[in-house]
């Protein structure tokens, strides 16, 4: 996969997991994309790194997907946590 396709599936992991995981985001709409991108290659690198499962090449993989779901999932949950407002 090129780097378009991982932008494109980053866009899409980005609107799953926001679809997971209901709730006002600090950073916006905006925020939730860039936040799908970069977690589509997290999930990447952590599937190869540590799970000795290297992503294939075909887009339509569902370990990639899964994968950059589940990246998405993490940075969202991260993002949240340090740059939340105070629940008051």
């Amino acid at each position: 996969m090129g780097i378009i396709s991982w932008i494109i599936l980053g866009l899409l992991a980005g609107a799953i997991a926001k679809i997971l995981l209901p709730g006002r985001d600090p950073g916006g709409l905006i925020g939730t994309i860039f936040i799908g991108i970069a977690g589509a290659f997290v999930g990447g690198w952590l599937s190869a790194r540590f799970l000795d499962r290297p992503i294939a090449n075909d887009f339509y993989d569902m370990a990639t997907w899964l994968s950059a779901i589940g990246g998405a999932l993490v940075l969202l949950i991260a993002y949240r946590v340090v740059f939340g407002r105070s629940r008051r």
